[in-house]
This record gives structure tokens, C-alpha cells and sequence, in this order.
């Protein structure tokens, strides 16, 4: 039996005018729409992380998202009524930014304050309460800055965004080479110089070496650059490669302690020398030696023990 002009076929889709087809090509076009604009607006606004936002530009955030939600369901009302009060929530918050950066407290208004939860070794109770929290939270919230213990924190500060800051007692502190007085090697960016069985150039040449030094390196460790998922080099020239096979145990290099060992042992023997010849001058000789390694061996020791 044949359709007559402008009957439905089956699925409810129209031929006169195809109306199901255009409402839905509307509906895609306006959601493609909303989205673009969402994450244009969501780049004006800035690039923070979710736990650096404050919690006015948090609702904000909601907001658009709502906004651009409803865009696509709303056919029969016109794009800007949607992108427009998209545009002006967006513009608030950076317009609000700038009037904070100008403004101390138009900033504690729009950000929040710091509050002191703990000051001298002791907990402030009535601060606690004021921002709502328990003792269970400010413990969690420890025990986050892998802190278990409260006599071992001298101070702690809740953020306008949130989050606990904590600063130990000095006894409590871990040790540093710093505190320790000793010298430590400088560190730097490593590079990586091989990635998904490729030899990354660039990585190479940040740190002054090339490939056959790098081929050189990979005979030490008997392993071949295709089965290298990633190599990183450190500024000391240190390599570290994981294999795509995790069976292959890949012997961590030496070269350095065995060179520092090598310093001590000549040290040792130039010392044994000394002691044990009768000559005055080959004595002199040797115990100047044995100084000359040790001022080497005081000198590249950060280096040579990592």
C-alpha cells in the first residue's frame, strides 16, 4: 500500500520536512555547540587543579555545566539564551580574580582565610569548631602528611582551599644531609633517551651524550634498545631501563661505588706503603699520594655514593 505525501513511516520519522531527522541533527549540532563552549569558557576561567579551586569558582563550575547541559534539550529557544548567561558566569570569577589580587579583603571574602589548627605542640579547639572539623578529621588530615603523632607537630594551618599544612618539630623532623652537614651532589632533570624501543635524540643531546655512548651503555646491561620500554639517564650519566619483558632482571650498575671503592683501596695501600718502607723519601712520596686520594675521595664522594 503506498504512503501518501507527508504520512509517517515506520520509527516515526517524517519525509515531509523530515522533522525527527532535523530535531535530532539540532539536538547533536546544539550539544557539539554547548560542549565547545563549556571548555572555552573552562580555559578562561584558568588552569587549576581541582584542589586549588576556591569554593566560589566551584559553583561556578557546576553552573556552566548545568547551562551547557540544558542547551541541547531547549530546541525551541535560541542558542545565545544559553551561551550568554554562560559567558557572563565566566566572566565574573576572572573579573572577581582581579579584584582580589588588588584587594586583601576582597580576597579573604571571595577565598576564605587560613586558620591555625595547631600552634606551640597545641591543638586550638575553638578554631577547630569554627571551620566545622572533628577530631577525627584533623587526625585523617595528619595522617595524610604522614604524621601519626600530635606532639610531633609544631604547627598546622587549614588552607582557604581546604587542605592541612603541617610543620614538624625540629627533633621530629627527618634527617637531611643538610642537617647532617654533608655535601650532596646536585640534581637535575633526568632525561628520557629511550621510549617504546626508540632512541629519543633530543634527550641525548640535552645531556651531551650520543648514541654510541648509549649503545655502549646497553652492552654493559646485555639488553638490546627494541626491548627497552623506557630509559632515563641522570645528570651523573646513570642509566635506568625497563624492559618490556618484567621476567628480565636488568643488574643495576656499579660503576661508580666500585670507582669510589677502587679510591679507597689505593688509599689504603699507599698508607700500608708508607708505613711499612724504610726509605725517607718513598715514606714522603707515599703519604702524599694517600693525601692527594683523599682530598679526590673527599670531593667526588657525593657523586660517587648515591
Amino acid at each position: 500500500m503506498s504512503q501518501l505525501p507527508g504520512s509517517k513511516l515506520p520509527g516515526s520519522l517524517h519525509v515531509a520536512g523530515g522533522g525527527r531527522v532535523a530535531e535530532w541533527l539540532t539536538v547533536v549540532v546544539r550539544s557539539l555547540i554547548a560542549f565547545a563552549a563549556m571548555f572555552l569558557f573552562a580555559k578562561l576561567i584558568g588552569k587549576r587543579q581541582l584542589s586549588q579551586i576556591t569554593f566560589f569558582e566551584y559553583i561556578v563550575g557546576i553552573a556552566i555545566g548545568d547551562m551547557a547541559a540544558i542547551i541541547p534539550d531547549q530546541l525551541q529557544a535560541p542558542l545565545y539564551h544559553g551561551l550568554l548567561p554562560m559567558a557572563v558566569y565566566t566572566a565574573l570569577p576572572i573579573l572577581l580574580s582581579y579584584v582580589a589580587l588588588k584587594s586583601k579583603k576582597a580576597r579573604d571574602i571571595l577565598e576564605g582565610k587560613a586558620r591555625v589548627l595547631i600552634q606551640n605542640g597545641r591543638i586550638l579547639e575553638d578554631n577547630l569548631r569554627k571551620e566545622r572539623m572533628s577530631t577525627d578529621e584533623l587526625l585523617e588530615h595528619l595522617r595524610a602528611k604522614n604524621v601519626f603523632k600530635v606532639a610531633d607537630v609544631e604547627f598546622a594551618i587549614m588552607e582557604s582551599n581546604g587542605s592541612v599544612n603541617v610543620m614538624l618539630k625540629p627533633e621530629s623532623e627527618p634527617v637531611t644531609p643538610k642537617r647532617l652537614g654533608l655535601k650532596v651532589a646536585s640534581e637535575s632533570q633526568p632525561q628520557v633517551v629511550i621510549m617504546d624501543g626508540e632512541i629519543m635524540d633530543e634527550g641525548l643531546a640535552t645531556l651531551g651524550f650520543n648514541r654510541r655512548w648509549l649503545k655502549g651503555e646497553l652492552e654493559k646491561l646485555g639488553v638490546a634498545v627494541e626491548n627497552v620500554y623506557l630509559g632515563q639517564v641522570d645528570a651523573a650519566g646513570q642509566l635506568y631501563v625497563d624492559l618490556y619483558d618484567d621476567r628480565i632482571q636488568v643488574p643495576e650498575p656499579k660503576a661508580r661505588e666500585l670507582t669510589h671503592l677502587l679510591l679507597k683501596q689505593a688509599e689504603a695501600d699507599l698508607e700500608r706503603f708508607a708505613l711499612s718502607t724504610e726509605d725517607e723519601s718513598a715514606k714522603k712520596a707515599y703519604a702524599a699520594m694517600a693525601a692527594q686520594i683523599q682530598r679526590v675521595l673527599e670531593e667526588t664522594e657525593p657523586y660517587l655514593i648515591r
